[in-house]
């Protein structure tokens, strides 16, 4: 999904390429997470040039951030102290995203008072 998100519409053998190191997944593995997120409806295939399909994302990055993010809150019975407890433990959660999340919590709540 990185690389449709990153680079756009691409065929299987440009989405193996993207990957980096000395033993990048093999073809056929990366065809088989395609066809399988293809199933999910996640991407499509968009044009066939030769014999290569051109696949494209059909959900967007914050989508599925969100999809995952709520799964995850869903194993701590929608409970995000765990996270944050464990985000800040592991050096993850700097001040910085603590005064962000602190301004979005006053928006959303500005908002709803409205």
């Amino acid at each position: 999904m990185e690389v449709l998100w990153d680079r756009g519409p691409s065929s299987i053998r440009e989405i193996q390429d993207a990957f980096t190191g000395r033993r990048g997944p093999a073809y056929t593995t990366v065809q088989t997470m395609v066809y399988r997120l293809e199933a999910k409806r996640a991407i499509r295939r968009v044009k066939k040039i030769g014999n290569a399909h051109i696949f494209e994302a059909l959900v967007s990055r914050a989508v599925a951030q969100r999809r995952v993010i709520d799964d995850l809150l869903a194993l701590f019975g929608g409970s995000g102290q765990p996270v944050v407890a464990h985000l800040i433990d592991a050096g993850k959660l700097t001040l910085a995203d603590v005064r962000e999340a602190e301004a979005t919590l006053r928006r959303l709540s500005e908002e709803k008072a409205q």
